[in-house]
């Protein structure tokens, strides 16, 4: 609760001073994340079973991946390496010393159809990449290192997230509930699609360059040796496949930015790209996207979209749906990091580094689930009055009117009853004017 409504940095000694412990025993506490005296995961498995419990029969669970950076400052912070920050411009490599997570994310749907959705956090892990060995170390440490290295690879762990991930789903009894992971572009390669394993559908992005192919004839030519052909012609690219006029453009309604769009889309399948090992693939070209950046100026458009999936029945507007759902994956890190302060919590061993950060995501995902089983879609009963700078129509609640909320149940009825009646009441003269007095239950309740 404290790491969900602390004013100041999230660090252990804040989260005591929130729950007001600043005088008792601290030791108990650094102990919790140092000696793992809680199961992460667990934690995570009952926030799992609540949003399956949100879905409707049938419906499958799509689930966002993504990975992110913690800055860290220390210099012996376990698993923190210099890494190229995502946030700098495209001229100028910019590097950071952080601490990278891996996390999914499953979709909450408002509604049925094109309809918003709350991505709510249902797997955490910490990212590290192994230590090189020193200079003249013997070549079984650097075979060791190239092993290790290899296994904590991105796509390769978040395959084994995913292969866990599916293996309890069946063991809880929703071997029907078919499993949808949507991704970026960093993971659509060989070392995750080839370690998918049945019943998970992946939806991602792949580059516009990409060599596909058709499937192979099945009649086989005559006089030919050799093994059975795996991939056909060769189908092209995306982005030429993008400029055909063979294949038509179709409309799709999807549900991005407060509101439905017409997505313009081509559709092309079955095809074969040797990444997925032999898969067949269905392609979705999304044309670019006009905008205008102001009012009266001339029409600019984005880059053109190409989504693979590996479901070949489903139809394509849910397909793009739930690849625009997956940009809140990126909404959750932005919470985690300025709201929940994720990160910030100043430990120094292995285990602590690791479970901290955990511990303030499990906080958020299950903020995020009370919040959709108490208030579901409409507005919440009884709730703060907006800012007058506010807009009065929401399409959803947000993760700081949730913190608003949490914050005046807990501490409403202490600011309004009276109880600041033994600080010193401070006398003013009549020849200076009155200095502004800050309202306490407004600094508090609207703090963000």
């Amino acid at each position: 609760m404290s790491q969900l409504v602390c004013l100041g940095r999230h660090t252990v000694t804040g989260l005591l001073c929130a729950s007001g412990r600043q005088f008792s025993d601290w030791s108990a506490d650094y102990r919790l994340f140092s000696r793992e005296r809680f199961d992460k995961d667990a934690i995570f498995d009952v926030v799992r079973r609540g949003v399956l419990a949100e879905l409707p029969d049938g419906e499958p669970l799509v689930v966002g991946l993504d990975d992110t950076l913690l800055p860290k400052r220390g210099v012996r912070i376990p698993g923190v390496k210099w890494r190229k920050d995502p946030m700098g411009p495209a001229f100028q490599v910019n590097l950071l010393r952080a601490q990278r997570v891996l996390q999914m994310s499953a979709a909450v749907p408002q509604g049925e159809g094109p309809s918003v959705a709350r991505m709510i956090p249902i797997d955490f892990c910490h990212a590290p990449t192994p230590q090189k060995p020193r200079k003249g170390s013997p070549p079984e440490a650097w075979d060791a290192h190239k092993k290790e290295a290899a296994a904590a690879n991105l796509p390769a762990l978040a395959a084994r997230r995913v292969r866990a991930l599916r293996a309890k789903l069946d063991e809880e009894g929703h071997t029907d509930r078919n499993l949808w992971i949507v991704a970026d572009g960093g993971y659509t390669n060989r070392h995750f699609l080839k370690e998918i394993p049945p019943g998970v559908t992946v939806i991602g992005r792949i580059r516009g360059d990409a060599r596909l192919h058709h499937p192979p004839s099945a009649e086989r030519p005559a006089g030919t040796r050799g093994r059975k052909r795996v991939y056909g012609e060769e189908a092209g690219t995306p982005d030429g496949l993008r400029q055909e006029d063979g294949v038509p453009w179709r409309s799709v309604k999807v549900f991005a930015a407060g509101r439905v769009h017409d997505f313009r889309v081509k559709v092309f399948s079955p095809l074969l790209w040797r990444a997925s090992g032999g898969t067949p693939l269905r392609l979705v070209v999304i044309a670019p996207l006009a905008y205008r950046p102001r009012k009266r100026s001339r029409l600019l458009y984005r880059k053109p979209a190409y989504l693979i999936s590996t479901d070949l029945e489903t139809p394509v507007e849910r397909i793009v749906q739930a690849y625009v759902w997956r940009w809140d994956v990126e909404v959750n890190f932005r919470d985690e990091k300025q709201l929940i302060g994720v990160g910030e919590a100043q430990v120094r061993s292995e285990s602590s580094v690791e479970n901290a950060p955990a511990l303030g995501v499990a906080a958020y995902a299950m903020l995020l689930l009370a919040a959709r089983r108490a208030f579901a879609s409409g507005p919440i009963p009884g709730a703060l009055p907006a800012p007058k700078w506010r807009p009065s129509a929401k399409v959803r609640l947000t993760t700081q009117d949730l913190i608003r909320q949490l914050r005046a149940e807990l501490w409403g009825k202490g600011l309004a009853g009276g109880n600041f009646s033994g600080f010193v009441q401070h006398k003013h003269s009549d020849g200076k004017p009155r200095k502004f007095d800050v309202p306490l239950a407004s600094a508090v309740l609207y703090a963000a």
